[in-house]
């Protein structure tokens, strides 16, 4: 079972989470008082008492606006709120949190920015399907380009809660949600817009977080520590797993990458094939990673028969071409656990569907956008697409960038959140992969392992900081699982 600490929910779970939560015995006016007095106290946890405009749609985001408001005012901010549309219109609970407002309340337009040295967004909840137009966009916009300070009640206005779509979104520094995030709070472009992202407990039962069945979830060692494998006091080299990885010829780099990360990864033992011409730059930059030459046409497919390998890599360096897809065909037809990247993907993007056929055991695709978009034809959100090649291909889809999505074939998904921009640098994705396949060659199951090697590879570049090449990578990863390994 997943860590349902790390659980994201989507707007349809999220509303029946809060019905079975009123089922259970809470009431909607209570769940609202006590997301709208998050709101004040988080506020308050981070500024002075200043002038504070709110700003409130008609539904449920409104009337914890309404609380909100109430509650600064009662801790004595000055605070000004403005609605859109009618107060007598407002219906259930937010008409009664609207009858506990004693303030003014005024029609939401940009005067009521007028002297505000921050705002509260209550306007639309993360449900919100279409764009912002008219007042609410005219006004959220102006605030922006003032330079206030704006606060979002569980999304920025305008942004997607399931996507990260932004229709019209502001930049917030602070997003205060409710129960869980949303993989909106975590999916580009949405991220950029929430700020810092507090979670706030309004009393919603673990058990009904379980019953909604939540398969989306962020990246955290959580999900994933207890099948990290640690070296055992009666293990040797063999017991850790053996690597392989076909390695290219003349681009030697990207492999060589992937190797050391796999090898500091974990793998007790990494080995690479390469071209029999290449032998000599890759023996010479390589000491603890083995060199195998491959010497005839049928060196490779006798290193296949081999079972003491326990997982592959194709792909970095290797060519785009009939010779790589016909090698990774014979990779994939092992059964064992196989990793395809860069080149070995696009060697398919004339017949992707000949790659979904020859997926016949474990297998992890690792595709940026632009390779992705070669060999899945999927349209929508990041998250959608991903799960859908997934799905496709019956292979876990590792779809990269500052967001990386992880997919399995049965739905669930993780969705990464520690990746630091520095990784946008050659040669990164090489190390990732390396990573990946080092946990696989230890026998971890391949949706956990790519999980584990997209946070470590995040975690690794986020302890170095700016100026980081690839090569500095590997070198990272024993600090960051000695990190891991203290959690355990």
């Amino acid at each position: 079972m997943m860590n349902l600490d790390t659980a994201l929910l989507d707007c349809r779970r999220m509303s029946e989470s809060d019905r079975l939560t009123v089922a259970s015995g809470h009431s909607i006016q209570e769940l609202m008082e006590k997301a709208g007095s998050a709101v004040a106290r988080e506020i308050m946890n981070r500024w002075t008492s200043r002038p504070v405009t709110v700003l409130c749609g008609p539904g449920n985001n409104g009337g914890d606006g309404f609380v909100a408001a109430r509650r600064l005012s009662e801790a004595g901010w000055p605070v000004r709120l403005a609605l859109l549309g009618s107060r007598g219109a407002l219906k259930n609970e937010v008409a009664l949190a609207a009858q506990q407002w004693l303030g003014q309340v005024e029609p939401l337009e940009t005067g009521v920015l007028k002297d505000a040295q921050l705002i509260v967004d209550a306007v639309f909840g993360a449900g919100l399907t279409r764009a912002l137009d008219g007042e609410v966009l005219e006004t959220l916009s102006t605030a922006s380009k003032m330079g206030i300070p704006l606060v979002a009640v569980d999304v920025p206005s305008g942004l997607m809660g399931d996507t990260g779509e932004v229709l019209g979104a502001v930049v917030a520094v602070l997003t205060v949600t409710y129960t869980r995030k949303k993989p909106g709070h975590l999916l580009l472009p949405g991220r950029d817009l929430c700020g810092e992202v507090v979670v706030a407990d309004i009393g919603t039962p673990l058990s009904v977080i379980e019953s909604v069945a939540p398969n989306t979830f962020e990246n955290n060692p959580k999900l994933w520590i207890s099948a990290l494998p640690k070296a055992k006091s009666g293990g040797n080299k063999y017991t850790r797993g053996h690597a392989l990885i076909y390695g290219g010829y003349p681009i030697t780099g990207a492999s060589r990458m992937a190797a050391l990360g796999a090898a500091r990864a974990g793998a007790g033992l990494t080995t690479i094939a390469v071209p029999q011409t290449a032998l000599a730059i890759y023996a010479g930059a390589l000491t603890s990673i083995m060199v195998h030459p491959l010497m005839d046409a049928g060196d490779f497919d006798r290193m296949m028969e081999d079972t003491r390998f326990t997982a592959f890599l194709i792909g970095p360096g290797t060519g785009v071409g009939e010779e790589t897809r016909r090698r990774a065909v014979a990779i994939l037809k092992t059964k064992r656990p196989v990793l395809l990247d860069a080149d070995a993907l696009t060697s398919f993007q004339t017949d992707p569907l000949a790659l979904d056929a020859a997926i016949a055991g474990p297998c992890v695709l690792t595709p940026h956008e632009g390779e992705f978009r070669r060999l899945f034809d999927f349209k929508g959100d990041k998250l959608t697409r991903a799960r859908m090649a997934a799905k496709r291909s019956r292979a876990i889809l590792v779809l990269k960038g500052n967001d990386t999505v992880i997919a399995a074939p049965d739905g669930r998904a993780i969705i990464n959140s520690n990746a630091p921009s520095t990784l946008a640098t050659a040669g990164s994705g090489d190390v990732l992969s390396g990573i990946i396949l080092g946990l696989l060659a230890q026998g971890v199951d391949p949706f956990f392992a790519s999980a584990a090697g997209v946070w470590m590879h995040g975690a690794a570049a986020d302890e170095f900081g700016p100026g980081l090449i690839a090569e500095d990578l590997p070198d990272l990863l024993p600090g960051v699982l000695q990190k891991l390994f203290r959690l355990r």
